[in-house]
């Protein structure tokens, strides 16, 4: 049941409601209530992702993202391992598929090693090594921080942990509405007063902030991930991880293949432009909203090169022939038998500026008096969880 008031009002009990309350919790707050439309935590982008902890190879030096990247990589780990979660740790090689993205593999080693994280350049015989079935263009950069972990153990374990320290209270099955006053938020559960309200509604962020007067120039985008598997009956594994060299003026990091830390390897996403922030199915999860979408969509097609590359070359991957032939780059074996389909979809809200129309590329936190909205929560936010709560903690409360 919704009780009448709250210290702090967190909306969201994906990755970032909790670890934002679990990190409130440790400064002493605790009056805490987190609420969530959905029936129970982690549905969308918190429990479809793949799980990687990823090391802060991407991202410009200068950014938030390669700040705490892989502080968060490693306060994640150690959370599992004092909790008994799953880990594997088997790192990840990034290949390039001719000699001319060498360059732009160096460059992820320059940032990488600015950022902090372990990385080696190898040659063709040391990548033979590390993964036996990858194929690179002479250098491949070996990542040894990436790791795998299992994203719906660690929301699980943290509702727990919450709930059994009786300062945080999960309403399932509540959905935000608006605010009423300055500090009375409307729900489907009724109202709540609040002296703090957290905006952590993932893919629904925008909507909710632009309903509170906040960050109307930006707009979260979708786009969908697709999954195949790789079958078990395949002759060949793949021990960690393995990435293609990315288009590092995206966010997008490409078709790649990734051993889940219970044994199975899944191979995608997609980052196919969708018409709902949910997505998932061909038709499932367009509504009302889903003109305007393509209507953004249509308007970053003409006026965004970037965009407008992804928009012509990943709608053809949900035919498989066009998803098996970005895979296959990646290895020296792999016939269309050794894959199926999975039934792993996901989608990517992502961060456009709509008076520059160029998406935002590093995590968005903006606060307006008593509210704070997290805008950008997108990869690798589920990395950086508990070291950006103690981030926004810090800089915000």
């Amino acid at each position: 049941m919704l009780p009448e008031k709250a210290e702090i009002l967190i909306i969201g009990a994906g990755i970032l409601g909790f670890t934002l309350a679990r990190e409130l919790v440790t400064r002493h707050y605790d009056d805490i209530v987190i609420i969530e439309k959905e029936a129970k935590p982690g549905c969308h982008a918190s429990g479809r992702n793949s799980g990687v902890l990823h090391a802060g190879v991407y991202y410009a030096p200068d950014s938030l993202k390669a700040k705490i990247c892989l502080q968060g990589n490693r306060l994640m780990r150690r959370y599992c391992e004092e909790n008994g979660l799953p880990v594997l740790g088997k790192g990840k090689v990034i290949v390039a598929q001719n000699e001319g993205e060498l360059a732009v593999l160096q460059e992820l080693y320059r940032r990488a090693a600015a950022n902090g994280a372990k990385v080696d350049m190898v040659d063709e015989r040391e990548l033979e090594k590390i993964e036996p079935n990858a194929r690179t263009a002479g250098k491949a950069l070996f990542c040894h921080d990436t790791a795998q972990v299992d994203p719906e153990a660690v929301l699980k374990r943290m509702q727990k942990e919450l709930t059994d320290s009786g300062k945080a209270r999960l309403i399932t099955g509540c959905r935000f509405l608006g605010i009423d006053g300055s500090k009375t938020a409307r729900t489907t559960c009724g109202k709540i007063g609040f002296s703090r309200l957290v905006n952590a509604a993932g893919a629904h962020s925008d909507r909710l902030a632009h309903a509170l007067g906040i960050g109307r120039q930006y707009r979260l985008i979708p786009f969908k991930g697709i999954y195949y598997e790789l079958k078990e009956s395949s002759p060949f594994t793949v021990n960690g991880n393995i990435y293609p060299v990315p288009d590092i003026r995206n966010p997008f990091l490409g078709v790649h293949f990734t051993r889940h830390v219970h044994g199975d390897v899944g191979i995608g996403p997609t980052a196919i432009p969708a018409f709902g922030r949910e997505n998932y199915g061909l038709l499932e999860g367009i509504d009302a909203e889903g003109f305007p979408i393509a209507a953004s969509n249509a308007v970053l097609f003409f006026s965004n090169a970037k965009f407008r590359s992804v928009a012509l070359s990943e709608p053809r991957k949900y035919l498989f022939h066009f998803f098996f032939r970005d895979a296959k780059k990646l290895v020296k074996n792999l016939s269309p038998s050794d894959i199926e389909p999975s039934g792993k979809v996901g989608i990517r809200a992502q961060l456009v500026d709509w008076n520059t129309k160029e998406l935002v590329m590093d995590f968005l936190v903006a606060r307006d008096g008593e509210t704070l909205h997290i805008l950008n929560p997108v990869s690798p936010a589920f990395t950086c969880s508990l070291s950006l709560a103690r981030q926004i903690v810090d800089s915000h409360f």
